[in-house]
């Protein structure tokens, strides 16, 4: 498949500070590529470098074949930016919305009309049409704001941060408009820290953190690499740590230690289980659960991915 955001040694500084490091990936036409990392790791500042709202300090970066630092008004005219903060009209009903950001491509009256009503249609929307924006729910506005960054039916639909701050059920609801987008060939390029939103959507993705990637792949092969299916979780009294190590040490492959907690990568997570038996009464908490994205990040920063820092 053909590559259409291709960054080498990509570099944002900020008086003279690097927010991003000289990180280098590549986008495929048609997939759902992801940015996943904590807050500040440079995620947001890589995504507007793409969708050239701020300037590369130094590397490569095209997008669609076109340099950023030359083809700038091209490339917008081909990608639909979904910013992290709500920057829809209040003032407006929601057709409204839609009209006045088409009429900002020099779509024709009928054109855009027949775009917005298909949007509303697909978004669910139809029935809120004639409604102010600040009558909507956030799940609502949040579709409403993705919907108008296709108005222009563009080749990449780049999203920052999706849907921070919905709750489950609008989150679920904007990630089955995101898969069916791609099924229909719309590349997707987005950013999050939510590890469960970077494996139901993601083909691929990178995990940055402190403006570096630290790996790249598919998110079940970066599981599978790193941790393995399951991890046995165990929470209690840490001077038992050694004993557990000793009584588990056939079953284990890798241990790490947070706080009070132990995690253990096994080969066999209920024969370790059974091998721990003899000191699990002095665990607090036990639990053999399946291994995820946010376990992979703890491995490889020795910390979560949710943190207090800004985004950057």
């Amino acid at each position: 498949m053909e590559d259409v955001i291709y960054a080498r040694d990509l570099v944002k500084a900020f008086n003279g500070k690097e927010v991003v490091k000289g990180i280098s990936f590549s986008v495929r036409q048609g997939e759902c590529f992801g940015l996943l990392g904590p807050n500040g790791a440079g995620k947001s500042s890589t995504v507007k470098m793409i969708y050239c709202f701020l300037p590369v300090t130094s590397g490569i970066l095209k997008v669609l074949g076109m340099d950023v630092q030359e083809k700038a008004r091209e490339i917008k005219k081909k990608i639909g930016v979904v910013a992290q903060e709500n920057n829809l009209d209040n003032e407006l009903t929601v057709l409204g919305n839609l009209l006045v950001y088409a009429s900002f491509f020099n779509l024709p009256k009928r054109e855009a009309r027949l775009k917005a009503e298909e949007l509303l249609a697909f978004f669910g929307l139809e029935e809120y049409q004639h409604k102010k924006v600040e009558t909507l729910s956030g799940g609502m506005k949040r579709r409403l704001t993705i919907a108008r960054a296709l108005i222009h039916s563009p080749e990449i639909l780049i999203l920052d941060e999706p849907t921070t701050g919905l709750d489950p059920q609008a989150r679920h609801l904007v990630w089955q408009r995101l898969r069916s987008l791609k099924e229909r060939g719309v590349t997707l390029l987005f950013t999050t820290h939510y590890m469960d939103e970077a494996v139901q959507l993601c083909d691929r993705l990178i995990i940055i953190d402190m403006g570096r990637i630290l790996e790249s792949g598919r998110p079940r092969d970066l599981i599978g690499r790193h941790v393995g299916e399951t991890l046995l979780e165990i929470r209690g009294d840490p001077g038992i740590w050694d004993s557990i190590l000793e009584n588990g040490r056939a079953y284990i492959k890798e241990h790490m230690i947070v706080g009070d907690t132990i995690l253990l990568y096994p080969t066999d997570g209920q024969a370790l289980i059974q091998a721990l038996r003899p000191v699990s009464d002095r665990f607090f908490h036990q639990t053999l659960r399946p291994a995820t994205l946010e376990d992979v990040f703890l491995k490889l920063t020795g910390r979560g991915l949710v943190d207090e820092f800004s985004e950057a």
